[in-house]
């Protein structure tokens, strides 16, 4: 006999799924706000669990602890930069735009827009203070980011094409930073207007 869920047990489940995803989201965004203020290691959980509004035991719960917790910002912030990415790319495509390297362009910029709009955070992530393992991870990301950005750029797979893809993708990288450690929207433009004009140069 089948038995049927009812729809208080469907409500009942969906609340619980919704209140630990927004435990969840809450804690990323303090430990955001905390590393962003104090640096990681100088972080301190009862910090961070003060301004999410939770408990110790939650973020343990979801993270396992203050490096892990660290890690999951960075996959976050990361995973958000790169469906911004996607998103801004297939809408110029459904517009009618087919070339690469303006298509690239688009995906940059969504990139650079972000980056600036959370620069604290960004500059947690490029200065230093992060957790052991956490560059590996990081060069990890990276690599794949070349192979993403070889396939929208339609580059050739010889050395010089990937050299060259990863070279862009490093222009970008650091022109992030550079976005990142801007003290205006004024000087953050120019940093990504110069970005652009060296991937054409490549690209071309």
């Amino acid at each position: 006999m089948v038995r049927k869920t009812s729809d208080a047990a469907v409500h009942s489940g969906s609340w619980q799924w919704s209140r630990t995803a927004g435990t969840r989201r809450n804690l990323l965004d303090a430990a955001a706000a905390v590393f962003s203020e104090q640096g990681f290691t100088d972080a301190g959980i009862s910090d961070i669990v003060a301004r999410s509004g939770s408990s110790v035991g939650s973020l343990y719960h979801h993270f396992g602890g203050k490096t892990e917790l660290f890690l999951a910002l960075w996959d976050d912030y990361r995973n958000e930069h790169e469906r911004l990415v996607a998103a801004a790319v297939a809408k110029a495509r459904r517009s009618g735009e087919s070339d690469p390297l303006a298509l690239f362009n688009v995906g940059s910029r969504s990139y650079f827009d972000y980056t600036w709009e959370h620069r604290a955070l960004e500059r947690v992530f490029i200065e230093g203070d992060t957790p052991p393992g956490f560059e590996v991870l990081r060069r990890e990301r990276g690599r794949e980011w070349v192979r993403q950005n070889s396939v929208l750029l339609g580059t050739s797979e010889d050395t010089l094409g990937r050299l060259t893809v990863a070279v862009i993708t490093d222009i970008i990288t650091v022109a992030g930073q550079e976005v990142a450690l801007s003290s205006t929207k004024r000087e953050a433009d120019d940093v990504v207007n110069a970005a652009a004009i060296l991937v054409a140069r490549l690209a071309g």
